[in-house]
């Protein structure tokens, strides 16, 4: 069975898409506090750009990180917990089979 044919019931939709939620929240509270922490040691001109540069690669990257589409909500959760931002146990309420399907992916 592919990650396109795998079924998702409501309620495991519900827990999907909160811990996204809860994902996102914690990813961008951390940004801000590190532009804040950033921007404090602005100097100079160059220091500006640096921070703009670097807010535009995590725009980039956390615009394309959070894919809630069914056909990928496995890739994505799973890429979450290996990152921190979501532990497995923040997924209860997904089929066992799903669960251990996002475990065995965070270690590849």
């Amino acid at each position: 069975m592919t990650q396109a044919e795998i079924e998702w019931s409501n309620t495991e939709k519900r827990v999907a898409q909160d811990a996204l939620k809860k994902a996102y929240e914690r990813e961008v509270e951390s940004l801000i506090r590190r532009v804040r922490e950033n921007a404090s040691k602005i100097s100079d001109l160059e220091n500006v750009w640096q921070l703009h540069d670097f807010l535009s690669a995590r725009r980039h990257d956390i615009d394309g990180k959070y894919d809630g589409r069914e056909a990928f909500l496995m890739f994505t959760l799973s890429g979450l917990v290996k990152e921190g931002l979501l532990q497995l146990s923040e997924l209860e309420g997904l089929a066992a089979d799903k669960r251990a399907k996002v475990s065995l992916l965070t270690r590849m």
